[in-house]
């Protein structure tokens, strides 16, 4: 009788960095490395039955567990769809794991 093979499951991925949602936050990058991009869904606006994102925050975050969650906080914005906040968050995110 074979045995069964547990496959690792995989996420999301965006430009080589996981991607992970709760709700309305999405978590851009792994907590094992310094810098993480949070986005958050502010508002969204409904086409052809999906509910699609027109305003969202994006922060680029330290990872150390010991700062308080605003001091946390290196860079900030806000964008007008998904696309063009993790897009920005992507070119933060690279930047700022490569010591520019």
């Amino acid at each position: 009788m074979p045995t069964a093979v547990k496959k690792k499951k995989e996420g999301l991925t965006y430009k080589g960095h996981p991607l992970r949602r709760k709700d309305t936050l999405l978590y851009y990058g792994s907590m094992a490395q310094k810098y993480i991009v949070m986005l958050q869904i502010l508002d969204s606006a409904e086409k052809d039955g999906v509910a699609l994102p027109t305003r969202v925050s994006l922060q680029l975050q330290l990872t150390d567990p010991d700062l308080k969650s605003r001091d946390r906080v290196v860079k900030k914005s806000e964008k007008n769809s998904l696309y063009s906040a993790i897009d920005v968050g992507a070119v933060w995110l690279d930047r700022a794991l490569s010591g520019k």
